[in-house]
């Protein structure tokens, strides 16, 4: 379905994706609101929630009263059954989760792993759980897309695993096979960068132009950028894989490593769990063991990893000067007890002598799938007209409510 560019059509259809995007990413919002935060007039906003309405994409309730004189505004929400799943492979499980338009979580899983999972097996588990979900929670709702944040490497665009190597991928065309396997459009990003996207739109860094985001997991450590307010992926959407940097130190007795340690190597879950004495964790069991830690040994670990995170973060910081670095996944129990000590301990090896903000994410456990969501989105969120047409045929939109 193309549009003539230039053309009232493309016009009416890129104020449809801004309407969507609007109660999409900051919630309900009234008519009035609306006409104010777009730029249009109240007879255009309203043909235009007609339409959404249409497509079953968003709902019109009334509006509160608001101590003025008149009316209330009605107010546009996103439509909870419109649903894109989001999945993230790691070493030791698999979680997904099916994320409504709305950003509310229909349904989750959390699949736990004694082997690393291939991409056939990951793409099987993903079909499998789809199936079952549209016979249970999602059995009234729209599948939109897929997203996949997988722990490594990737080419999004040709929604390829470059490599991924503590699960052993390597040039595995992921999207590719999901998509197979399920019927439904898929995308696959870094977990990382879709954690910094999910930060940037929703949560810490929320509004901020600048960011650095560093997570933490199973697999290591990754990074994605914000600059500009642009998510940043590089020449093959490789950008931000601060974990491999070698590993610097303000104190060379903190070195584990050997001499060409990476980041990962030095600053890693699986030590911090050695060092706990825990046969396995997930954040928030992690979380728990940390600020609960007796062990001399363990409280040493968590302050040695702490230095060694601080001066990578440094180095980051002294490139990209960041407004913001957010910290999530298991570096977040790292630092949350002393926020300020810790951006003291980045501020004294920077070149300006001080530090950016330091965050941790507010999404929490839901950071991942937030992002990975969120891309299984991006085509909708673009183009609703396309998306939709392709998908219920308008007939049907008009006389189910879709």
């Amino acid at each position: 379905m193309t549009v003539a560019p230039g053309t009232a059509e493309l016009v009416r259809r890129a104020n449809l994706a801004r309407m969507l995007v609007a109660v999409h990413r900051d919630g309900p919002l009234s008519r009035a609101a609306l006409t104010a935060e777009l730029g249009l007039n109240r007879s255009t906003i309203g043909a235009l929630t007609a339409e959404l309405a249409r497509w079953g994409l968003v709902t019109e309730t009334a509006g509160a009263a608001e101590g003025r004189i008149g009316r209330p505004s009605p107010v546009i929400t996103a439509r909870p059954d419109v649903v894109a799943v989001a999945v993230n492979p790691e070493v030791d499980a698999v979680t997904l989760a099916a994320v409504g338009l709305d950003r509310r979580v229909h349904a989750r899983h959390r699949a736990v792993t004694t082997a690393l999972i291939t991409p056939h097996e990951l793409a099987a588990l993903v079909a499998t759980t789809l199936e079952e979900w549209r016979a249970g929670p999602l059995a009234a709702t729209a599948v939109v897309g897929i997203g996949v944040a997988v722990p490594g490497l990737v080419e999004p665009a040709a929604g390829l695993v470059v490599h991924a190597p503590h699960l052993r991928w390597t040039d595995a065309p992921l999207a590719d096979l999901i998509a197979g396997a399920t019927g439904t459009p898929t995308t696959v990003g870094n977990d990382a960068s879709y954690g910094a996207l999910a930060e940037h739109l929703f949560g810490a860094a929320r509004g901020v132009a600048d960011v650095i985001y560093l997570n933490g997991g199973a697999s290591g450590i990754g990074g994605g950028l914000v600059i500009g307010g642009a998510l940043v992926g590089g020449a093959r959407g490789l950008a931000g894989e601060f974990g491999h940097n070698p590993a610097t130190f303000e104190d060379a007795a903190d070195r584990r490593s050997g001499e060409r340690a990476a980041l990962e190597d030095e600053v890693s879950q699986h030590r911090l769990i050695a060092s706990l004495g825990l046969p396995g964790a997930d954040d928030a069991e992690l979380r728990a063991a940390i600020h609960g830690a007796a062990n001399p040994a363990a409280r040493a670990e968590v302050q040695r990893q702490r230095r060694i995170l601080a001066a990578a973060v440094a180095g980051a910081v002294n490139v990209l000067d960041p407004a913001v670095v957010v910290l999530g996944g298991f570096l977040a129990p790292l630092v949350e007890s002393d926020v300020d000590g810790f951006a003291d301990a980045v501020a004294r090896q920077t070149i300006s002598g001080s530090a950016p903000l330091v965050r941790t994410a507010e999404l929490g456990d839901d950071r991942l799938l937030v992002g990975a969501a969120e891309t299984a989105f991006a085509a909708l969120l673009s183009d609703p007209v396309l998306v939709m047409a392709d998908s219920v045929p308008a007939s049907s939109a008009a006389s189910t409510g879709r």
